[in-house]
């Protein structure tokens, strides 16, 4: 009970006794989780977005002028049976000429009245773990395998664009968030080791009388896990605050989930206390 008393009286000693050092790493270790919650927010946030835009992808299956009426719907079984379909719509000429008149706002059909121009065709829908330019190829390839099927086409230039997009922002994402934390470890680590040398005389004293080092350790790396742990969760409790402040009409934030920003939370504490064995580290060796 005496040796953690004196851990806990070290520890708020070196807190109290520096205020400014400490208040200084708190307000850094804050901006730096901060900095690193608005980029998990904002790949959250991208992730939702372009799920949302996947949603409405189509694959147009042109059907062949010369197919019948009544294999037509055979054909849609087959295509209704292929894993990864949604669902599957059947245009009609007339369907797809009022289709070109919603687009451009004139019938460019005029005259035609009695032989419409304009293919049949199937629209498919895809279930959102099909919905990616791999997937849609290689359903592509089975459907064009089709007798009744002329040639079928989607989004496919686009699709490769916003994957590319998707995984470039998720890698530079991953890059920037090791360096926040690592640049966080370094500042906590910093910061500790120079409160730490305020009070090198009475660390001394405290190894020549047998102090061992994991009891002269605890209080800074307990320092460490306090100052890491609220910071992470003040800089949480900064993006909450906004986000009751702030509203998008034409996008949805997305949250990380409660038991995810808790994780975080207790990791980030966990970096807190190695950080704070880095900064008592030279003071160990003597």
């Amino acid at each position: 009970m005496i040796r953690i008393n004196h851990i806990l009286k070290e520890l708020f000693r070196n807190i109290f006794r520096n205020p400014g050092t400490a208040f200084g790493a708190l307000l850094s270790l804050t901006l730096l989780f901060l900095l690193f919650d608005i980029f998990w927010v904002a790949a959250g946030t991208s992730e939702q977005f372009y799920d949302d835009l996947l949603y409405d992808l189509q694959m147009e299956v042109f059907i062949a002028e010369d197919a019948e009426e009544i294999s037509l719907s055979q054909t849609k079984e087959v295509l209704l049976r292929i894993e990864g379909i949604r669902s599957v719509t059947y245009v009609s000429k007339d369907v797809a000429r009022q289709q070109l008149i919603d687009l451009v706002g004139v019938d460019l059909l005029v005259g035609y009245d009695s032989l419409n121009p304009l293919p049949r065709s199937w629209q498919l829908t895809f279930a959102s773990e099909y919905q990616t330019r791999e997937r849609l190829d290689a359903i592509e390839r089975e459907i064009n395998t089709f007798d009744d099927v002329s040639h079928v086409q989607y989004s496919r230039n686009w699709l490769e664009k916003a994957e590319r997009t998707k995984s470039m922002i998720l890698d530079i994402g991953m890059v920037l968030g090791l360096l926040i934390l690592l640049t966080a470890l370094f500042n906590s680590a910093n910061n500790i080791r120079l409160m730490a040398r305020a009070r090198a005389v009475g660390f001394y004293q405290m190894r020549l009388i047998g102090a061992g080092k994991l009891f002269l350790a605890l209080p800074f790396m307990l320092e460490g896990f306090l100052m890491s742990g609220i910071s992470a969760a003040a800089g949480w409790g900064l993006l909450y605050y906004w986000k009751g402040k702030i509203e998008f009409t034409w996008l949805e934030i997305i949250f990380p989930a409660v038991d995810d920003i808790i994780l975080f939370c207790l990791a980030t504490a966990v970096l807190g206390v190695i950080s704070g064995y880095f900064g008592i580290r030279r003071l160990l060796k003597v």
